[in-house]
């Protein structure tokens, strides 16, 4: 049983763009604006975290030819390192990353559609528990469904937003872009800096994504052309609506008003339109969030499924439906775990729970792409990454810096990440024992 390569260039894009842009874009800017104050700053951190992720981009866009295979990142480890390192990456996956990505969006996506409802605050969690547990399923039904919504979400979300931002320049005179003060007066030396990374956590969180298509390399059509293209094409892209959103913020709010608002969108879309205008743009990030759980739930069980394949996890993951062409098992076991985590109804913790561990990978996915310059000299690269070795240098050390400033700012989630990871290790070691002493054989 094999996959079936029905996504082409455009399935690939929609992809990268739905997921990056979740609930990012329309919830963090007010908690970037706590953190850094100054609209200079809070603009330097969203255009800087455009550049990382273009760097990640590139990072990726190399990584996917050399090698595409399904899993990704997985893939990527499991060769250029040891099977222990994609192990780690499936593990993490599982527990921290995308289960609590999924999670915190899915709790976006019913504090948003109840109110449109009339339903309680009580019903947020059993809701996103339901969207969760809806979508697992639906998915289990084969690749090019689940595709198909991507595209018509995702390009819808993306031109509302792009029309938001043009209307907010359009119908709003007097601007909250103010040039002074660059940096607030308590923030300097190392305090600044400290200040600035702990700013690129949501930031990050927002941008992160663009590796989802990698997880699903065996089932994109021509691979060594689409998927460096879908990469580039679908971070540019959300790099000019991040950059253009937060401007509107700014220009119609001001920096103190977004720092205090916990809906930043829907308070200027009311600025903007009056009580209609709210509520179009809370149904704006209902079909957003929406659009990036049908993604999530598409995209990482595919890794689930490589560990099983490879002996290292439950076999039963690593098996494809003889009807649909998918992992079945992998898929509901994403959606019920994402669902546990959703019940915590805590979006900030989540957030920062998901870009710590996100994080440490991608800067192994750096070194990856240096390891197989070396070890594959001679794997096609018709997007090489530009200004090499600088660029996956410079990924790879703000992945760190991010990582360990978390540690700093945020002990609590960092700390039990960390533990959650190195739990890992023994799981590893005792599950290839168990294989090898019964009949099973594990790639290594």
């Amino acid at each position: 049983m094999s996959f079936q390569r029905k996504l082409n260039l455009f399935d690939a894009t929609m992809i990268v763009i739905s997921g990056i842009i979740g609930s990012g874009i329309f919830i963090n800017p007010y908690i970037v604006a706590r953190l850094v104050k100054t609209p200079f700053l809070i603009l330097a951190v969203w255009i800087a975290g455009g550049l990382i992720a273009l760097a990640g981009a590139f990072v990726f866009a190399e990584l996917s030819t050399v090698l595409p295979r399904v899993g990704g990142q997985y893939a990527f480890f499991r060769e250029a390192f040891h099977p222990l390192i994609a192990f780690l990456h499936g593990w993490s996956l599982l527990f921290i990353i995308q289960s609590g990505a999924t999670a915190g969006v899915a709790v976006a996506f019913a504090r948003y559609l109840n109110p449109l409802l009339g339903l309680p605050a009580g019903y947020v969690t059993p809701m996103a528990v339901a969207i969760l547990l809806g979508l697992a399923a639906f998915h289990a039904l084969g690749i090019k469904p689940g595709a198909v919504l991507i595209n018509v979400i995702t390009f819808g979300k993306t031109l509302a937003i792009a029309l938001l931002v043009i209307g907010a320049f359009l119908l709003t005179k007097k601007t909250g872009l103010e040039a002074r003060p660059l940096v607030p007066p308590e923030l300097t030396g190392g305090g600044l800096l400290s200040t600035f990374f702990a700013g690129l956590v949501p930031v990050m969180f927002s941008y992160g994504g663009w590796q989802n298509v990698n997880f699903v390399a065996e089932e994109v059509r021509e691979p060594l052309r689409n998927l460096p293209r879908a990469i580039m094409i679908g971070v540019l892209c959300v790099i000019v609506v991040y950059v253009g959103a937060n401007i509107a913020y700014l220009h119609v709010l001001s920096a103190p008003t977004l720092a205090a608002t916990e809906t930043p969108a829907a308070d200027m879309a009311v600025g903007l339109f009056g009580v209609t205008g709210g509520k179009t743009i809370s149904l704006l990030i209902v079909i957003s969030t929406f659009g990036f759980m049908n993604l999530a739930l598409l995209s990482a069980p595919r890794v689930y499924y490589a560990m099983g394949a490879d002996g290292v996890f439950f076999r039963g993951l690593g098996r494809l439906s003889p009807r649909f062409h998918v992992p079945t098992a992998a898929i509901l076991l994403q959606g019920g775990l994402a669902s546990l985590f959703a019940i915590s109804n805590r979006y900030d913790e989540l957030v920062g729970y998901a870009v710590f561990a996100d994080w440490i990978f991608f800067a192994l996915a750096g070194l990856a792409l240096i390891v197989f310059r070396r070890t594959l000299p001679a794997a096609p690269r018709p997007q090489p990454v530009p200004l090499y070795p600088l660029t996956p240098i410079l990924f790879i050390l703000v992945g760190l810096g991010i990582v360990f400033n978390t540690f700093i700012t945020d002990w609590n989630n960092a700390s039990m990440g960390a533990a959650i990871i190195l739990l890992g290790i023994p799981v590893f070691f005792g599950w290839r024992y168990f294989n090898r002493h019964h009949g099973a054989v594990d790639r290594d």
